[in-house]
């Protein structure tokens, strides 16, 4: 089954990931419904900052839409799930689930 694409968001980041990526996550967001669907694609990041890191946990805690989480490495999928963050919205098999947004 296909996402509405009126209620999907696929956000790929690219280069480094900093405090102005996961603000510019965060206002996306922000923008939707609580029913969206948003696939947060950061599999081309080079170079991962902890503190931005730690305040996207926070973007995920509070965001009404459903987001996943894809690319991460290691060490920030461990920062990650110990601020909180719930595995299956790490789980890049959710992003397969949708195979019009991949690329």
């Amino acid at each position: 089954m296909q996402a509405d694409p009126s209620s999907s968001l696929v956000i790929r980041m690219d280069g480094a990931f900093d405090i102005d990526s996961v603000n510019t996550i965060r206002s996306r967001i922000e923008a939707l419904s609580g029913d969206a669907e948003v696939y947060v694609d950061l599999s081309r990041v080079r170079d991962f900052h902890d503190r931005a890191i730690a305040m996207l946990a926070d973007v995920l805690a509070v965001a009404r839409a459903r987001v996943s989480v894809r690319g991460l490495r290691q060490h920030q999928y461990r920062m990650l799930r110990y601020l909180g963050v719930e595995p299956s919205s790490l789980d890049p098999g959710l992003f397969r689930s949708a195979p019009a947004l991949q690329r």
